[in-house]
């Protein structure tokens, strides 16, 4: 059946996935008994969607059929932005990345990872703003809405105004029923400050507390990069201990990427590598991150992000002292991911 259900289409523009959702869709989704939780609110189950598949809320209700129960909605700015011109998707060959790589290989077809060069494209507030309500309004009480925001740098901008922005985008998500928010603290298809803050502990902590002060006491989870110091790793999580619920990691693992021909795409700049390559590397990260978090006595939840593709995948991140983990690759691949994830649980459990 999975073959049969409608999945993004990566040979398509940005815009024309956004304007041709998929329907959700009358399965069985098999129920797995045990209590859950994501930043304080309690959810049927640990498997998410992250924000990239999930293009509007036609997506968001598609997914919410597939059995996963916090759906984030893709990254949302205070003005309009387009998407990034084509390849935006495309598949590379490595097979497992330690983020010490200069580049990767395209491949020809799917190999279970791929560069991903969207650029945070964003409709204006006015448009995701009744989306949202209204998605909010459809989606099943009790599924969780997370919505990703970003700040937009302008060249005049300090950091207080890039934080203000963040913290605007985000009260209007509030405002339009998100229940939960996500700071995009990392994007490595971005040279500018929105997509390197969780580089700089220091300013990251401000924006954070900036988005705090307006949210109230909403979940609030920062996404970032791949961390692979544990000094830089300590600084972060302490610096963010005061203002944030969550850290969402990792986004991806940063490479150039090369042709057949030999030719640099993207202009040769650097774009995030996401899939199953990943996941070594996401478990890594996600395991120092725990170790400081419980040596540090620090009141962070950590959302697992990183190549999972199955329940064994997911076992490894709940061991590794995830509370949510969150699938993106393996789901537009095969929307029935979480669908067979919770059969395989099931069927352990008998």
């Amino acid at each position: 059946m999975a073959t049969l259900l409608p999945r993004y289409d990566s040979l398509i523009s940005y815009e024309w996935n956004y304007n041709h959702a998929p329907e959700p869709v009358q399965i069985d989704v098999p129920e797995i008994s045990a209590e859950w939780s994501f930043c304080g609110l309690k959810t049927n189950s640990p498997l998410g969607v992250p924000a990239g598949p999930l293009l509007n809320g036609n997506w968001v209700l598609y997914y919410a059929s597939l059995g996963f129960d916090v759906l984030t909605y893709k990254t949302v700015r205070s003005i309009p932005r387009e998407c990034f011109p084509l390849p935006n998707l495309q598949p590379v060959t490595m097979k497992r990345l330690t983020g010490k790589e200069k580049e990767v290989q395209v491949a020809e077809s799917m190999q279970g990872s791929w560069a991903v060069s969207f650029g945070m494209p964003s409709k204006s507030p006015e448009v995701w703003r009744n989306d949202l309500e209204r998605t909010r309004k459809k989606l099943n009480s009790e599924k969780l809405l997370s919505v990703s925001v970003v700040g937009t740098v302008k060249p005049d901008w300090s950091l207080e105004d890039l934080a203000n922005d963040y913290a605007r985008c985000a009260l209007w998500a509030v405002d339009s029923g998100a229940d939960a928010i996500e700071c995009n603290f990392s994007c490595p298809n971005v040279s500018t400050s929105d997509g390197q803050l969780y580089q700089q502990a220091e300013q990251a902590a401000f924006v954070s507390s900036t988005v705090r002060e307006k949210i109230g006491s909403i979940p609030l989870v920062i996404k970032i990069g791949h961390v692979t110091e544990q000094l830089a790793a300590e600084e972060l999580l302490v610096a963010l201990n005061d203002h944030v619920d969550g850290i969402a990691l990792t986004n991806s693992v940063a490479c150039r990427v090369r042709d057949a021909d030999a030719s640099l795409l993207f202009n040769g700049e650097p774009r995030g590598i996401c899939g199953k390559a990943t996941l070594e590397a996401s478990l890594q990260q996600l395991d120092m991150f725990h170790e400081t978090v419980e040596r540090k006595k620090l009141n962070l939840k950590l959302i697992g992000v990183g190549g999972a593709s199955s329940a064994e995948d997911v076992n490894r991140y709940l061991n590794a002292g995830a509370e949510s983990v969150h699938i993106a690759t393996a789901a537009m691949q095969n929307p029935l991911t979480a669908v067979q994830i919770r059969e395989t649980w099931n069927t352990k459990a008998d």
